[in-house]
């Protein structure tokens, strides 16, 4: 049965303004958006709106060629191609949902090109910094050293999202295995395999355990709390991460959970594993978002190249360089 097209109603340009809250209050319904999604669409959408103003058109009622001016007037402030991609994105949206309640026949967003975005390089930390935070996590000692150490080699041995690390069951660990199984996006299982520092870190973690387990119903998570969900939240790990990090002494803006799984897949491929291998490992369905980590890997050896090759080093002044000794001279002989 063939779903019956509403009759596009035309809605004077004046009560266009008024779209924008029933816009956001059906991602709210609709879509379970978040409360900082909605506050970037509201923020996004009130920005073209005060710049069509100027022009004696509203957001409801622009045209092409408005919209157009308006992507023109962000390049020449001076805004990334990232974030005026991302206010089109919500133009388009936002056009959309109009078309969908009747209130326009046309999307005059069809006829815009994205900005064209450069590629950006996920954050990592070198190997060296890595292994600054662990030695500093083991630094803590107690219960809450050694939880923090089994953290941190299982993210940085596995590359595992945050919210899989988290959420890890208990029995995603069997004492006699040397792989994590891990149900990521979609509900998809994979096996990831573990490397010794991981096994004996969890080892004495476990040793620890009870001491972090404050109901016995959420004795099924790995790493058990207080919280409202009955594990480690992102939240509280994040800021473990950030407080190690100023422990390590490296700026704690460098580290978080995301940032360790960026690494895991760098240092791979630094040391090289098959890109097959490290998708498989990180969950990715496309191995296209794999392919980003060989971009950060040449960028590192770029700049290896650059700063230590000593044909990259910029040539010293003739008056600076010594022409050097005649052998006889530097071997001690008379001449």
């Amino acid at each position: 049965m063939s779903a019956v097209r509403r009759t596009p109603r035309r809605i004077p340009a004046t009560q266009a303004d008024g779209r924008i809250d029933a816009f956001l209050e059906m991602l709210v319904a609709e879509r379970g958006a978040a409360r900082n999604t909605v506050d970037a669409y509201r923020r996004d959408l009130r920005d073209a709106s005060a710049f069509l103003d100027t022009r004696d058109v509203k957001l409801g009622g622009a045209e092409p060629d408005d919209l157009r001016a308006y992507m023109a007037h962000l390049s020449e402030t001076g805004l990334s191609p990232r974030t005026a991609a991302r206010r089109l994105s919500a133009l388009r949206q936002f056009f959309k949902f109009m078309q969908e309640e009747g209130w326009r026949e046309e999307d005059p967003t069809s006829q815009l090109e994205s900005p064209q975005q450069g590629r950006r390089l996920p954050k990592v930390l070198t190997e060296q910094e890595v292994n600054r935070l662990l030695d500093a996590a083991k630094r803590k000692g107690g219960p809450e050293g050694v939880r923090l150490v089994a953290l941190l080699e299982v993210l940085y041995a596995t590359g595992l999202r945050v919210s899989e690390l988290v959420g890890l069951p208990f029995s995603a660990v069997a004492r006699d295995t040397d792989t994590l199984l891990v149900r990521g996006k979609g509900g998809r299982e994979r096996m990831i395999p573990l490397g010794a520092p991981a096994r004996e870190a969890l080892d004495a973690y476990r040793k620890v355990r009870q001491q972090f387990l404050k109901r016995e119903e959420d004795d099924r998570w790995l790493f058990p709390s207080r919280s409202a969900g009955g594990h480690l939240t992102r939240h509280r790990l994040a800021q473990l991460l950030k407080e190690l990090a100023g422990d390590a002494g490296i700026d704690p803006g460098k580290v978080s959970p995301h940032v360790l799984r960026h690494a895991f897949a760098s240092h791979l491929l630094a040391h090289g594993a098959d890109l097959r291998a490290v998708q498989q490992m990180l969950g990715h369905a496309d191995i296209a978002t794999t392919q980003i980590y060989t971009h950060v890997v040449d960028e590192r050896l770029k700049a290896l190249v650059r700063d230590r090759h000593p044909l990259a080093k910029p040539a010293a002044n003739d008056a600076d360089v010594q022409e050097p000794l005649p052998t006889a001279k530097r071997a001690g002989e008379r001449g």
